[in-house]
């Protein structure tokens, strides 16, 4: 299992490198080329949505990207270091079903609502150490490149 670890500043003209290594990573790891502007546009999303809580939260700590390539699996991790609703349990999953209600809408559940509607497979959790977006595209095969 192969991991690429990336943290950067939580400054908006930071997205855009995320989102390319992202892309690299994810070529080399198998993901199909078609899949490969979905993968760009959902980190971007999750990226921005984490750089937005850390500046909105007034936190200076980086933002963290996992990009792990498995036998049959790409995933990607963005997390922030923001503390979850007061209360939640640690490792509730949030965000998602409230993204998709048009009586709650806000700036960062219509993220995830777009992040949702790009991958699959996605977790959102969030604790007291901060949140997390997981999400993971299949891998068509083995890599050719070195």
């Amino acid at each position: 299992m192969a991991t690429v670890e990336l943290r950067f500043s939580a400054q908006p003209e930071h997205v855009r490198t995320a989102r390319l290594v992202a892309a690299a990573v994810a070529r080399r790891a198998g993901v199909d080329e078609a899949v490969l502007d979905e993968v760009r546009l959902a980190v971007g999303e999750a990226c921005s949505r984490a750089v937005g809580l850390h500046l909105s939260n007034g936190l200076t700590a980086p933002v963290r990207v996992v990009l792990t390539e498995e036998e049959k699996l790409f995933s990607i991790e963005v997390g922030d270091e923001v503390p979850g609703p007061a209360g939640g349990p640690e490792g509730a999953v949030s965000g998602i079903d409230a993204a998709l209600d048009p009586d709650t809408e806000t700036e960062d559940e219509m993220g995830l609502a777009v992040i949702s509607g790009l991958v699959d497979d996605v977790e959102v959790t969030s604790g007291e150490a901060g949140g997390t977006i997981r999400m993971s595209w299949p891998v068509s095969g083995a890599s050719d490149l070195p």
